[in-house]
């Protein structure tokens, strides 16, 4: 009896383990590394509809002026062709457009004239991964002023006749005085 009652024990173990084994999965092979920066961009993953990513770049302050680089990235597999400026709308907190008057090119929107930035405006093609980008520029206001401020928080951005709008939201809001002028420059090749 007691060696009738080890073989079942015994044959019961060895079915659970059998069941449990072919319940469980199979180990995931390991993943070779895949494509990232320019490669994945390049490879199409993850893009946009127009074909193209758009962020916020790297921002400044110089001569009373506050500059912001938007970076726009060819995400798509053919190449991608940008010529003059690109069409932009800012946008508050709560998406809504905020009235600014647009200049395109060097402007006077202070008592000094802006240096020039794009003279005259280049045509740019973009390979798959590769980046161009423009930059806006707007009095620095500082924190000591009485203007009254329309403050951008996000940037709508066409970047050809045609092509479906991006949205870009900023880290630091574009404060405008009154009136809220802002210059935009052409778009150029991106530094790597």
């Amino acid at each position: 009896m007691r060696a009738i009652r080890g073989t079942a024990r015994a044959f019961g173990a060895a079915a659970a383990v059998a069941v449990l084994a072919g319940c469980s999965t199979p180990p995931a092979p390991a993943l070779a590394p895949g494509p990232t920066g320019a490669a994945l961009s390049a490879a199409g993953a993850a893009c946009p509809e127009g074909g193209v990513r758009v962020r916020e770049g790297r921002g400044e302050s110089a001569m009373g002026m506050r500059i912001v680089n938007v970076r726009l990235v060819n995400c798509g597999t053919a190449p991608y062709e940008l010529e003059g400026y690109p069409q932009i709308r800012l946008l508050d907190r709560e998406r809504m457009p905020v009235e600014a008057e647009v200049k395109y090119g060097s402007a006077d929107i202070t008592a000094s004239k802006v240096p020039r930035t794009d003279a005259p405006p280049p045509r740019v093609t973009l390979r798959p991964g590769q980046e161009a980008s423009f930059r806006m520029l707007w009095p620095d206001l500082g924190p000591d002023s009485a203007a009254p401020a329309a403050e951008g928080r996000a940037v709508e951005v066409v970047p050809r006749p045609g092509a479906p709008r991006v949205t870009v939201e900023l880290t630091a809001a574009v404060a405008l005085g009154d009136p809220g002028r802002l210059v935009v420059s052409t778009w150029r090749v991106a530094a790597p």
